[in-house]
Parts: structure tokens; C-alpha cells; sequence
């Protein structure tokens, strides 16, 4: 599955980036909406993450935009901005659904398999063709009674076969749903790929032609005298359900320390900006670059589990939208709103967010 995430916020990208390839998604990242149009219109993409405030194009026009020139991928809004006002404007340009920033990871992955539920159904259904068995919600492969410990893209590549029986994919249809813009490589890298593959498959019981060469075409499965439509196991259990846990909290803890800079800068940015506002000397620049800082922190602290840090950005974020100038009483109020941001931000990471995945569900967004 190939996800584009069009988001300018880097903290939120590539938090989103790392727990979306955990979660073995391919996903491309457009920082402004511009570039995301460039990338809809050069790739074909299962979804579409949209954040709303975006440079040089909004999420609400490019969205628009997708709509009227008949593309119907799933859109999934991201916005900051918890009122119906935007909701209904998202939704009125054609999204499918939203999250409001901060948001839960438990319940985003979920509204993502809702989507491409809808789009490709049966998505976190076990599949099954032949001996060989694939469990979406443990990422875990066997084939009889052997499992097979497979690379990320291996993973990825059987995934696409069993979820489109029958068809065959030539070498640059493989390389556009499962290669990321950035990796860009060529094309006998799936040869490659296909190799190794076929050697696992082999090394556990299935015949040497499982993946079968279509020659001057591409490949696909190989069809069998006795098979059936790949079987669906419509309940996922408690011990797939659970393994995901750890892996989204790692991932997320690998990107924290690589990112967390980025909300010491934004910070400083708004400890400076709440000193210049008691001395009234607060300059325009120094307000939105104040703005900016406080609608990021507040989109972004959530997701790393500063819930309490991500309510008082957005507290700030609120203030600073709705005046340039404070009297002394309210200036010494942001000030201390500011404080209480940095005590918050010197605390352990993740401290809330595991309250958070112990109520991870594989599939708890109904249709």
C-alpha cells in the first residue's frame, strides 16, 4: 500500500513516516500541497494524509482540486483546528474523514484501515493462498507450518500478489507500489527481489515457481488446479493486536530523539516572543514566527505523548492568533502559560502515550 502524506510539519512527517513503515506502508512526504499535486498527478496512491494549513497550496484547494480533475483516492484530513467550520469545509471539498492534531496513532492507523477497507476491501483480513498464510495485524508470513522471516520489501511485495490474485504486475508497476519517490531504484532491483523471495518460499515447502514469470508481462502467483479464493479471517487476535504496541512506541522513541530539537527551537522562539510582549516591543515577524511555533508544538506534542504540553501550545497558539498586543495582566498570563510549556517539555517522553497504546486495537474504527 502506497501512502502519500502531504504535511509540513517535519516533526509530525517523519513521526508519521517511521510508525507508517512500520506498519509496512510505502510512503512518499510533500511538504507543501504543490508538491503534493505534482506527486498525485506522477503516482498512483491507496491514500492520501492532507494536512489543511499548507505552503503555496491549503489542504482544503488541493483537495478540491483532486476532486474536480476526478481523482478519487481516500483523503484524510489532518487539521489542528478542532471546530465544524473546517470539518464541514474538508469534507465539503471532497475528504473522505479527518483527525484533529494532537492525535491519537491508535485511532489514525484505524481510520487509515477504515479508508482503505473501503477502497480495497478485505484489508486486515488473514490471507491465505495455498499453504501460504499472511497476518496483517503481526506482519508474520508462513507458509505450512514454517515461518519466513522476510525484509520489509519482500513483506510488501507477497502482500501485493495475495491482495490482487490473478494479475499480473510488470516490473514497473511493482517498482510504483512499492518504491518510495526518494528511493527511486531500477528495475532489476525487483528481479532481485523476486529471487530472494522465491528462495524463502522454496526453503519452506512451496514449489520453486510459487511466484510464476509471465514472460514478456511480469509476474503474479501461480494458480493452482484445486485453489480457491483466498480465505479471509474476518477477527484478528489478541497476540497480533498486541505485538503492534512496542513497535509503535519504538518507533516513535527513535524519532523523538532525532526531532525533539526542532520543539526546543520552537520554544525559544515563543520564550522570546512572551518576553518582548511584556516590554510591548513584540514585532510582527517575531509574532508569526511565535504563531507558527505554537500551532506545530501544539499539532505535534500530542503524538509523543505531551498531552498536557500539546493543550498549552494550543492555549498559546489561540492567544497569539487574536492579538498582537496584550496588557500587562495578559502578557504575564503567556508568559506563564510559556513556563508551564517548558516544565512540561522537561518531562519524560511518552509518559501518557502508553495509557494511549494500551488501548490499541487492530480495527477499532467502525464503517
Amino acid at each position: 500500500m502506497r501512502i502519500l502524506l502531504v504535511e509540513d510539519d517535519e516533526c509530525i512527517a517523519k513521526t508519521l513516516e517511521n510508525v507508517l513503515g512500520n506498519q509496512h506502508y510505502v510512503v512518499d512526504i510533500a511538504a507543501d500541497g504543490l508538491l503534493g499535486w505534482e506527486l498525485v498527478e506522477a503516482f498512483s496512491y491507496d491514500l492520501i494524509l492532507l494536512d489543511i494549513i499548507l505552503p503555496k497550496l491549503d489542504g482544503i484547494k488541493l483537495c478540491q482540486r483532486l476532486r474536480s480533475h476526478n481523482y478519487q483516492t481516500p483523503v484524510l484530513l489532518l487539521t489542528a483546528q478542532n471546530s465544524s467550520t473546517h470539518k464541514v469545509m474538508g469534507l465539503d471539498a471532497g475528504a473522505d474523514d479527518y483527525v484533529v492534531k494532537p492525535f491519537e496513532l491508535s485511532e489514525l492507523l484505524a481510520r487509515i484501515r477504515v479508508l482503505l477497507r473501503r477502497r480495497n476491501s478485505p484489508i486486515l483480513s488473514v490471507m491465505k493462498w495455498e499453504k501460504l498464510r499472511i497476518d496483517p495485524g503481526s506482519c508474520e508470513v508462513t507458509y505450512g507450518c514454517h515461518g519466513l522471516n522476510l525484509t520489509p520489501k519482500e513483506y510488501r511485495l507477497l502482500e501485493l500478489f495475495l491482495r490482487n490474485e490473478h494479475i499480473v504486475f510488470s516490473r514497473s508497476e511493482i517498482l510504483d507500489h512499492l518504491w518510495s519517490v526518494e528511493e527511486a531504484p531500477k528495475e532489476d532491483t525487483v528481479t532481485d527481489h523476486i529471487k530472494g523471495l522465491r528462495q524463502k518460499l522454496t526453503q519452506a515447502g512451496a514449489p520453486t515457481d510459487f511466484i510464476e514469470t509471465v514472460y514478456g508481462l511480469g509476474y503474479r502467483l501461480k494458480v493452482f488446479a484445486y485453489e480457491e479464493k483466498p480465505s479471509v479471517a474476518l477477527r484478528q487476535t489478541k497476540q497480533s493486536q498486541s505485538k503492534r504496541k512496542p513497535q509503535i512506541r519504538e518507533a516513535l522513541a527513535v524519532v523523538w530523539e532525532r526531532l525533539k530539537v526542532h520543539s526546543s527551537d520552537r520554544l525559544e522562539i515563543l520564550q522570546q516572543a512572551s518576553l518582548e510582549l511584556q516590554a510591548n516591543n513584540l514585532s510582527e515577524e517575531l509574532h508569526k514566527k511565535a504563531y507558527h511555533a505554537a500551532h506545530k508544538l501544539g499539532g505535534a506534542l500530542g503524538i509523543f505523548g505531551f498531552v498536557e504540553a500539546s493543550r498549552l501550545a494550543k492555549h498559546i497558539e489561540q492567544i497569539l492568533l487574536s492579538q498582537i498586543t496584550l496588557d500587562q495582566n495578559e502578557a504575564l498570563h503567556l508568559r506563564h502559560l510559556v513556563e508551564l510549556l517548558s516544565g512540561e517539555l522537561q518531562q519524560p517522553a511518552f509518559r501518557e502515550l502508553d495509557k494511549v497504546l494500551c488501548h490499541y486495537v487492530v480495527d477499532d474504527v467502525g464503517e
